[in-house]
């Protein structure tokens, strides 16, 4: 709560809070009291009490009507801090002056103290201002960014009226209609994008001068503790060249670059930096540059002071500091590369101290003096479990007891296990087994796959990282597999970017490195098995089909990349660069020149206004079948994205078991 050690949460309409260190719980606010201080203001009654930031122990903020409103708890008052239009978006507080960055269809706008200055007036719909940019690649989530002290604003600008328009169609209106979004596909023309820094106290804007070539990434902003300066890892559009560049925040001059990161594959920054507080020339930053990631030292000048953790695993997350900085608090595989574990590490000996205990995979709070800490986990055997801990590990509450939600049904057998890939590495496996199962007896296997960059699909978590639907299936009798091949996620740099330039052969060599080790069990049916797989599964799955047709009798494939000419420059370029630079490459990763090995049943399933694969991929896949005499079934979800969501995933989990349960 704040900048005390107490932390809070919502029990029968009311706010409970508890001590960390007496373990006393005290109702402080009830909603009927919350609801009775808002009449004044004529705000409606809250049903729930709404999202909160605790600015300290005893008061909050939070949005209601299009206000940013503070309730004092002592006094059981509330006030108006700052309005806004009622057609927002993107939403961005600070918590010092409470002033309110936010966007209204494409501009910037300012609420300081109940007055709103439009802070850009762009009137051409495709240049964008204070939202996410590059495709919300980069670790890039928002576009608005407030200084420490909350006295400037940095915010993304994007121009994006060089960028081809690509038109998706809504059939809601009788007659349909267009929606033309902007998607530069491989080896086209990229939007621009400049950062502006609005000052709410001379209610001016000047923009950074990042210069030359226009078609670079800015990633990664971040402000210096006394809000003079800007940093921003500038990547060059190859994505293989990053440099650390420092901007004066008043005039936008470029200062200096602090150090360069470069590889022959890609270097991909996601992090900003990580400033101390009373050392607040030095800052913490995250890179993969000696091949996993870990965490690196540096001051102002650029010069690296030490780097903190080195290691065959991968830091996952930085966390905070201990009360006098002389420790940092972060995630990571040090235990398992399928666990997710807090570790401190001391700034000046560089000695790791494993915090967490339980085997499993974390998600962490630390409070602020960092004393205490808020432990979320699951493991295979744990469904979910909150504890207060202290800084080395030791349990003082259990605040969410484990119960198990499925505890009054049946599940199949979870087992997570490692077989040997190419070059006798590791390859981990989960396999679910149906209910009551039998070895005697032979079942048909479904291979769940996504298997490309950013993912890890088995983990020691609740049912090994595996959804219901897969538990599902495996009660309707299947034995489900997955494997995380190479290009899959937290195994280090190499693992990850051995794909590059030629996606889909590594990771299907070590997939089928799986399926051989199913064929080797007694209890499994060889001449019955499936795959499934969305996204890069999906690519993953036709893949499959295609190259081994005599392997996979079924197929289910949802929103795949047919060709990866037709995907996003950001993600598509980093791992297999343009067109014209990797001909060959393109060429054999299509899925269009394998169409001809089609063989037995292919289900390709698709959103039509897909904005992330694009229908154009399914539907070219299509036109190929036909034009090849090839059979394939097709089944689209009308004004559905990437994924298919809300009630209609339920009718897309039918039409999957109902593929597989027909013809596997």
């Amino acid at each position: 709560m704040g900048n005390t050690n107490n932390y809070a949460f919502v029990e029968n309409n009311a706010i409970v809070s508890v001590s960390s260190n007496k373990s006393v719980k005290d109702t402080i606010l009830r909603l009927a009291d919350l609801n009775k201080g808002l009449l004044f203001l004529n705000v409606k009654t809250l049903k729930k009490f709404p999202i909160i930031t605790w600015i300290n122990g005893t008061s909050f903020i939070f949005i209601a009507e299009n206000q940013l409103l503070l309730f004092d708890i002592s006094t059981k008052q509330a006030k108006s801090l700052n309005k806004m239009e009622e057609n927002y978006e993107n939403m961005d507080v600070e918590n010092i002056n409470f002033n309110i960055a936010f966007t209204i269809e494409n501009n910037v706008y300012v609420a300081s103290k109940n007055q709103i200055t439009q802070v850009t007036k762009e009137t051409n719909k495709d240049i964008v201002c204070g939202q996410s940019v590059h495709r919300n690649e980069f670790g890039i989530e928002k576009g608005t960014f407030w200084s420490p002290k909350g006295n400037l604003l940095a915010f993304y600008r994007m121009d994006q009226t060089m960028v081809t328009d690509y038109p998706l169609v809504d059939i809601e209106t009788r007659i349909a209609s267009l929606n033309n979004i902007k998607y530069p596909m491989a080896g086209m023309t990229s939007h621009h994008v400049t950062v502006g820094v609005y000052n709410t106290i001379t209610k001016k804007t000047i923009y950074l001068k990042t210069g030359e070539p226009k078609e670079q990434y800015l990633t990664n902003i971040s402000w210096s503790p006394d809000e003079q300066f800007i940093f921003i890892a500038v990547l060059n559009r190859a994505q293989n060249y990053m440099k650390l560049n420092q901007y004066d925040a008043s005039s936008g001059e470029f200062i200096k670059t602090l150090f360069e990161e470069k590889n022959d594959r890609y270097v991909e920054p996601l992090h900003g930096l990580y400033f101390l507080k009373n050392k607040p020339n030095q800052f913490i930053w995250m890179s993969q540059r000696d091949g996993f990631t870990h965490l690196y030292l540096y001051d102002m000048s650029g010069k690296m002071l030490k780097q903190l953790t080195k290691g065959n695993w991968v830091v996952t997350e930085l966390l905070g500091f201990d009360e006098k900085e002389t420790k940092v608090f972060y995630t990571s595989t040090q235990q398992s590369p399928l666990e997710n574990q807090l570790y401190s590490v001391d700034l000046k000996t560089n000695v790791i101290s494993k915090i967490t205990t339980s085997k499993g995979t974390h998600d962490v709070k630390i409070s602020v003096d960092g004393k205490y800490i808020l432990d979320k986990y699951s493991n295979t055997t744990v469904s979910r479990e909150i504890d207060l801990i202290d800084n080395k590990g030791k349990a003082l509450q259990v605040l969410l007891e484990n119960k198990n939600p499925l505890a009054d049904y049946k599940l199949g057998n979870t087992t997570i296990f490692t077989i040997k890939g190419n070059d006798n590495i590791d390859l981990y496996c989960r396999m679910i087994k149906p209910i009551d199962f039998d070895s005697t007896k032979k079942y048909p296997v479904i291979v769940y796959v996504y298997g490309g960059p950013h993912a890890q699909l088995i983990t020691d978590s609740w049912l090994g990282g595996a959804g219901l639907f897969l538990n599902y299936l495996a009660e309707k009798g299947y034995l489900i597999f997955t494997l995380d091949n190479r290009g899959s996620a937290n195994r280090g740099f190499e693992f990850e970017s051995c794909i590059h330039r030629n996606l889909g052969v590594l990771e299907v060599a070590d997939q089928m490195k799986g399926v051989n080790y199913l064929k080797k069990l007694k209890y499994v049916d060889s001449t019955r098995i499936g795959v499934d797989g969305w996204s890069y599964g999906g690519f993953m799955t036709i893949s499959l089909k295609l190259k081994y047709p005599e392997i996979f009798k079924v197929a289910t494939a949802g929103g795949p990349v047919i060709d990866w000419k037709y995907y996003e420059i950001m993600y598509g370029e980093r791992y297999m660069d343009t067109p014209d630079e990797n001909p060959k490459g393109y060429e054999n990763a299509s899925l269009l020149n394998q169409v001809k090995n089609l063989q037995g049943k292919l289900m390709i399933i698709h959103g039509t206004v897909d904005n992330t694969v694009v229908w154009q991929h399914s539907l070219t896949f299509i036109k190929k079948c036909i034009d090849e005499g090839k059979q394939v079934d097709y089944f689209v979800y009308p004004g559905h994205e990437h994924n298919v969501s809300g009630v209609d995933r339920v009718h897309l989990f039918r039409k999957i078991e109902t593929y597989f349960n027909d013809f596997l």
